[in-house]
């Protein structure tokens, strides 16, 4: 029987092959004792089962390898034929009963989840994937949120995503979407935080960013977050940019799903986080890089009491592409003591 779900307990970064790189990041994360709300990842054998019956019947994979990514129109065309036949397809029946177990015991009071793409080649070192496939916040029951799982799988096959895999040419035999089911925080303030600085590379402060409500008006770029650049050994705040806040993400009053609302007055230009609040930020960020022994590219989130959770960690990749692709001060050369010795000689002996 396929193993349909895996907990966030149970599975590790090394595990990204079976839970994508955002299961596998949380799983990461749980393990290590930071907060994260709780949850399990549909994994990546669950989307096999379910692809491998669309097969069945005609090709998915090499009408994706044969695309060319410079095609918008074919790229548009196959990604609408391809997102339809997901979405028709039956779920196989073993999955759709161990995801209703999960739910069911993840959520015992009733708690929405969000349902968020984890694909397999997303958060690698050398490419990013965030952003390509889909999330849906304040997911109320069961049943939605195995609908909301089907879109995910069938957001693999988005244009954009479709585009970029084979612009860096990943051979879709190796491309496979899980999906993480998460308890949703009702936040009183989100954003992402950079353990090496965004714009400067400077390793040795942590940028945070934030606004009132969910994280998603963040990412999306609906609002304009306040920023702070904090000394990561330090703690000095050598920067606050608080921005007007206009509005903020929060449950829909009915039916699930969110909504945007506008900011009181007074909300709009106060700062969404104190300097205590930012201070145990900046502890679970250096936290997080000492355990992965690199720069982070971190989502978090402010529950109602003040809380910090977590809901996301990946590579920083921008910063590092860059510092990989530096050329060497010094040419190589036969002999690893001749720069040395040329510099305390003066250079070569004529």
């Amino acid at each position: 029987m396929t193993q349909a779900v895996a907990w966030f307990a149970d599975v590790g970064i090394a595990d990204r092959p079976t839970v994508g790189g955002k299961g596998g990041s949380l799983g990461e994360l749980t393990q290590a004792g930071i907060d994260v709300p709780p949850g399990f990842v549909v994994t990546v054998a669950a989307f096999e089962e379910f692809l491998a019956a669309l097969e069945a019947r005609e090709p998915i994979r090499p009408l994706v390898e044969a695309l060319d990514p410079t095609d918008l129109g074919a790229a548009t065309k196959l990604s609408e034929q391809l997102r339809a036949r997901v979405m028709e397809e039956p779920m196989p029946a073993s999955v759709r009963e161990a995801l209703k177990s999960a739910h069911a015991q993840l959520c015992e009071d009733g708690q929405p989840v969000a349902v968020r793409s984890s694909a397999t080649t997303e958060d690698a070192e050398d490419a990013s994937f965030a952003g390509l496939q889909d999330t849906f916040l304040w997911v109320l029951d069961a049943d939605d949120m195995l609908e909301r799982v089907r879109e995910c799988w069938a957001s693999l096959y988005s244009v954009e995503s479709m585009t970029y895999r084979r612009k860096q040419d990943f051979p879709e035999d190796g491309v496979a979407m899980a999906v993480v089911v998460q308890r949703m925080v009702d936040a009183k303030c989100a954003g992402v935080m950079f353990t090496r600085s965004p714009t400067s590379g400077d390793k040795s402060v942590i940028t945070i960013e934030g606004a009132w409500g969910l994280g998603s008006a963040v990412v999306s770029g609906e609002v304009t977050p306040d920023k702070w650049v904090v000394g990561k050994i330090t703690g000095e705040i050598s920067q606050r940019d608080i921005s007007d806040k206009h509005a903020r993400q929060v449950p829909a009053p009915e039916g699930g799903g969110i909504v945007e609302v506008e900011n009181e007055a007074d909300r709009r230009s106060a700062p969404c986080l104190t300097d205590d609040e930012l201070m145990a930020l900046r502890e679970v960020g250096r936290k997080i890089e000492r355990h992965y022994g690199k720069p982070q590219d971190i989502e978090w989130a402010l529950d109602q009491d003040g809380k910090v959770l977590l809901l996301q960690s990946r590579p920083e990749t921008v910063w590092a592409m860059k510092d990989a692709e530096a050329k060497p001060v010094a040419e190589p050369t036969g002999s690893p003591l001749s720069h040395v010795m040329g510099i305390f000689s003066g250079g070569p002996k004529k």
